[in-house]
């Protein structure tokens, strides 16, 4: 490990707010605007990290929540901290438990002191705290962690966003003032809803307590796609203009494009790998849904203009009889595939920044995908398969079926 968390912008659009930069950590460089993707428990589901870094990833993330409850902190201290463990040499992030705020509402009870979770593993009791989950992340060892945040669901009452707002503040207080550094940086999350008045006062209040960068919280939790990219377009032009920031949990590719337009540098979801085990693959002109039986004898490749190993060498026909049979092999390639179509996309995106021509690389991208609907609902479940796990692993349990599809798209690995 070496060097101290840094951030640089090295260019700007000037047809619009996106900007290529450098997020420097202990573990190295990374790119910016770069996608995370989402390694709940130690792990990108069906990726070695040799698949990841072949892919170009630089970051990727991991739960403070889920990690503590398995294999536990202490032991993934014991075990040289989570990079050790897991065989990952370059950055990670991890969240700071807030999320369950929301996602394990029927599971937990909440106060301005912190929130008790009943486990969705056997019900014991954990206690999260901003001192707790401050604790969780210096145990694992990551480069970036996240203060400890209050996400309510939208829509909700202004009471409850207002007193939201409030409680994150308290407890990014108490996170900066728990957080021991040493190299790696925190960052202070910004709630407030879809109210104008209380997203600025969030990010007064947040920004005033000199994070080294800040995340747009409260977004892709029950609202829909124009809503959230309106919530974004309100928050991101607020936020430090030295300081990298984060959009926590937006994630289709046509959100990715439209945001990084309007400044932000860094991004996660579970999307391009859950979908992947569901059979939806990203293309450039949209969505393809696998299982269909339209590509039960198809020779071409998902994607015809997509250079990965999976486009490279495999058939629509042979990609949907993995999937129609059941085959473990199907849900390895199938993520192979989308995740180099995001990795592509952030690339194609840092170019065009670097040429000065991002507008245009937006209006290409929406012109490829006229006709497909970039706020299509995940697929969940499907011929040959088990429902999704819950958000760490329930079996059999579909934690995603009946839940809007913004807050499907933020459930954990």
């Amino acid at each position: 490990m070496s060097g101290r968390f840094a951030f640089e912008v090295l260019r700007r659009d000037p047809g619009t707010r996106a900007r290529r930069g450098t997020v420097t950590t202990r573990h190295g460089s990374v790119a910016t605007p770069a996608f995370m993707p989402v390694g709940t428990a130690g792990t990108v589901k069906a990726m070695t990290p040799e698949d990841l870094v072949s892919l170009g990833f630089e970051m990727i993330l991991g739960n403070t929540y889920h990690l503590a409850l398995r294999p536990g902190e202490h032991i993934v201290r014991r075990l040289g901290r989570l990079h050790r463990l897991m065989g990952w040499d370059d950055s990670i992030l991890t969240d700071s438990g807030g999320f369950q705020v929301l996602s394990l509402a029927d599971l937990r009870s909440i106060s301005d002191e912190g929130v008790a979770f009943r486990s969705h593993l056997d019900g014991s009791l954990l206690e999260m705290t901003p001192e707790r989950s401050m604790a969780i992340q210096e145990a694992l060892g990551s480069d970036i962690a996240m203060a400890f945040d209050d996400c309510p669901p939208l829509p909700s009452e202004r009471g409850r966003i207002l007193q939201a707002v409030r409680r994150t503040t308290l407890w990014a207080r108490r996170s900066r003032a728990a957080f021991q550094a040493d190299g790696r940086a925190l960052f202070g999350i910004v709630q407030g809803g879809a109210d104008r008045e209380l997203r600025e006062q969030s990010v007064a209040e947040i920004t005033g307590l000199g994070f080294e960068g800040y995340a747009i919280g409260g977004v892709s939790v029950g609202e829909s796609a124009e809503l959230s990219r309106s919530i974004v377009a309100m928050t991101a032009g607020h936020l430090p203009d030295d300081r990298p920031r984060y959009l926590m949990g937006m994630g289709t590719p046509a959100d990715l494009v439209e945001m990084i337009a309007l400044g932000c540098d860094l991004f996660d979801c579970v999307l391009p790998t859950r979908n992947a085990r569901n059979g939806t693959l990203f293309t450039s002109s949209g969505r393809l849904q696998i299982k269909r039986h339209e590509f039960a004898s198809d020779p071409r490749p998902v994607d015809e203009t997509c250079g990965c190993p999976v486009c490279r060498r495999f058939s629509r026909a042979y990609l949907r009889h993995l999937y129609v049979a059941g085959e473990i092999l199907s849900m390895r390639l199938n993520t192979l595939h989308n995740l180099h179509h995001y990795a592509d996309l952030m690339r194609g995106a840092r170019a065009a920044i670097e040429s000065g021509g991002y507008l245009r690389f937006v209006e290409e991208f929406r012109r490829q995908r006229t006709g497909s609907d970039p706020a299509e609902p995940e697929e969940v479940g499907g011929p040959g398969r088990d429902v999704p796990e819950r958000s760490g692993g329930h079996r059999g349990t579909d934690a995603t079926r009946g839940r809007p599809s913004s807050i499907a798209g933020r459930e954990t690995e």
